[in-house]
């Protein structure tokens, strides 16, 4: 089962204001093709600034290991092996904070075999969510003080007037 991470843009002003084609599922975990494309990957995901970091990192270190007459090795190769395999690693971590700094918030976080099934489950207890807010029924207007029983002229100063009651037990107040 892999995690993913829900995340959706800030809505204005509403509170159940969720456009399904905008969230976004965010798999925990090694990237294998960020490891092996890396600047690829991040382009395809709109990674913009990382991408920019990566490339600035890559030269940098060829220029490192040129200006340390190392080009051309073994610590070039596994360098750049480290490298990707970081990018591989950190790769969601990467997309979470470009989503971050675009005001997107993390909404949720599903168990899920593949993102289709993330994406069926998060829906799924969001509509539930949905129905529940929509349809309750406990919800009271609290503009005005609590009714109470002693003072006349206000609803419910007098208790309603009991009816006999059905079944197996007394009235209230009767001795057993």
């Amino acid at each position: 089962m892999k995690i993913y991470t829900v995340h959706a843009p800030l809505a204005a002003g509403t509170a159940t204001g969720l456009a399904a084609d905008r969230v976004a599922f965010v798999r925990d975990g090694f990237h294998a093709w960020a490891f092996l494309g890396g600047p690829f990957w991040l382009l395809y995901h709109r990674l913009w600034l990382a991408t920019i970091g990566y490339v600035v990192l890559a030269i940098a270190l060829m220029t490192g290991f040129a200006l340390l007459r190392m080009s051309g090795g073994s610590a070039e190769f596994w360098t750049f092996v480290l490298l990707a395999l970081l990018l591989g690693f950190e790769g969601s971590s990467l997309r979470r904070g470009t989503l971050q700094r675009r005001k997107w918030r993390q909404i949720d976080v599903v168990v899920a075999g593949s993102e289709e099934e993330a994406e069926r489950r998060f829906f799924d207890r969001w509509a539930a969510r949905q129905r529940d807010l929509l349809s309750d029924r406990q919800a009271v207007d609290r503009g005005a003080p609590p009714p109470t029983r002693d003072v006349p002229g206000q609803p419910f100063s007098r208790p309603p007037e009991q009816p006999g009651i059905l079944g197996l037990f007394p009235q209230p107040g009767a001795s057993p």
